[in-house]
């Protein structure tokens, strides 16, 4: 089961519905359920699908807007996603997930 520290910003995206695939560098964790927390708040999702790649493989035109909901084109989402992975190159994985 992966356990993931999530920004409030997302944690809220993913809550409500808006986010259904997380990208998180490296490679695809074992588990079907997966624990997101951000401060106190804990938040638990089905994973559907995974899928691993370089960021522009999992990231893209047709997806962009169910990993970042106020990314207004992909290459926003891009560049918010590197913001927070400053200086990794490698691996990603998207985690598809719905609701428990």
């Amino acid at each position: 089961m992966p356990v993931f520290r999530t920004k409030k910003e997302a944690f809220q995206w993913l809550s409500t519905g808006k986010k259904t695939i997380d990208i998180r560098k490296g490679k695809p964790h074992r588990g079907e359920i997966a624990v997101y927390l951000s401060g106190r708040n804990v938040l638990r999702m089905k994973v559907i699908k995974k899928e691993t790649g370089a960021l522009t493989e999992v990231l893209r035109s047709d997806n962009f807007r169910l990993v970042i909901p106020s990314a207004s084109v992909v290459e926003v989402a891009v560049a918010y996603l590197l913001r927070l992975y400053d200086g990794y190159d490698g691996l990603f994985t998207a985690y598809y997930v719905d609701p428990l």
